[in-house]
């Protein structure tokens, strides 16, 4: 049972980051866009429950919800507390996740197209560069950023939890992980879907 130690806000008025004495996954990561995605997860289906609830995202002892601009903050910070504190901890879980998480790794995507030795180093840069220089701030934030692909010199990515629906997100940070790399391609263009 995560207990929760702070609510955070973040710069997405939508959405605050909850602080959790536990763990609820041990670096296995849960982002839904809405409750649909959901399903099967039954911590995230209890804040979808929640009217207003957008978007659910969390990974270790920190998970953030967004809600959609028409919830009174106080309230509904109320109403996601009782899931959030009956949610199991990832110590009560661990085995379940230690399934899933394997299952993750052998189910991830397949690129589009077949990446060549180039373009499979490129993205070994860029994911380096963005563990190292932007992710730590986004999870700061209550989200996060996952690389959906790169193709040439087109890196596709997908912001999460807090950062998903957040306006400097999609302009201001986009901008500046593009510039950063263009360190690594000068031609480097980052599209979010």
């Amino acid at each position: 049972m995560p207990r929760i130690a702070e609510i955070e806000f973040t710069p997405n008025p939508n959405a605050r980051k909850f602080i959790l004495r536990e763990p609820l996954t041990y670096g296995v990561t849960r982002s839904y866009e809405n409750a649909e995605q959901a399903q099967g997860d039954e911590l995230a289906e209890k804040l979808f429950a929640i009217p207003h609830v957008s978007n659910v995202f969390y990974v270790d002892h920190w998970l953030t919800v967004t809600q959609d601009g028409r919830a009174h903050w106080p309230d509904l910070l109320r109403q996601l507390a009782i899931p959030i504190r009956d949610a199991p901890s990832a110590q009560e879980r661990s085995e379940e996740l230690i399934n899933q998480g394997a299952g993750q790794i052998d189910g991830l995507p397949r690129p589009h197209h077949e990446m060549t030795p180039e373009e499979q180093e490129k993205l070994e840069l860029i994911q380096q560069m963005l563990d190292d220089e932007v992710r730590p701030y986004l999870q700061g934030d209550g989200g996060d950023l996952h690389v959906v692909g790169l193709e040439g010199n087109v890196l596709t990515v997908h912001y999460q939890g807090a950062c998903g629906s957040c306006p400097s997100s999609i302009s201001g940070t986009l901008a500046g992980i593009e510039s950063m790399l263009r360190r690594i391609d000068p031609e480097m263009e980052v599209v979010a879907v």
